[in-house]
């Protein structure tokens, strides 16, 4: 699928409609670039909230190897390479091959898989899917205090845009 697709359908089928108009997805690929590397975004209300690019993803992943390899010698090189992906999308790391990606997670799979996704990309969308309604929003209070910041910034804007407080969320998901 090409980008303009992917987009659209992030925007237009998956995005929840009190989103709508306020979320925009932004990834390009820069032609003159080596392997025509790229970035990607995701904004609110025209502020990019989540962005990230291949360079920065690339600095970040070497300096996350080499912590991993150093404080546990015996992992194998997957193993290392696949938890040092994992740790720096924590971070908010990553490219537009990444973003495709997890789109394509997030596209093939149900809304309740995509928010138990290893991957926080695929957890993002999935906690702005239209799909995800207002109690399923609360349920998730108790599990959002361990995402990365990035993701409960999303999920505080989807509170917002449904018109719950989050002290509301917690309380009533304390309730469950």
């Amino acid at each position: 699928m090409i980008w303009s697709g992917i987009r659209s359908k992030l925007e237009n089928e998956y995005l929840a409609e009190s989103l709508r108009g306020h979320i925009q997805y932004y990834a390009t690929s820069y032609s003159k670039c080596p392997d025509h590397e790229g970035r990607a975004a995701v904004r609110y209300d025209g502020e990019e909230i989540l962005k990230s690019n291949y360079f920065d993803m690339m600095w970040a992943w070497y300096d996350a190897e080499r912590k991993i390899r150093n404080e546990n010698p015996e992992m194998s090189h997957r193993e290392v390479w696949l938890k040092s992906k994992l740790d720096i999308l924590k971070d908010g790391c990553f490219d537009q091959r990444e973003f495709y990606a997890a789109f394509a997670e997030f596209d093939n799979q149900s809304v309740e898989d995509s928010l138990d996704s290893e991957n926080a990309l695929v957890r993002m969308f999935a906690v702005l899917d239209r799909r995800v309604g207002k109690r399923r929003l609360v349920r998730l209070a108790d599990r959002i205090a361990d995402e990365p910041e990035w993701l409960r910034t999303f999920y505080l804007i989807r509170l917002r845009a449904e018109g719950i407080n989050k002290s509301d969320a917690e309380d009533i998901s304390a309730e469950i």
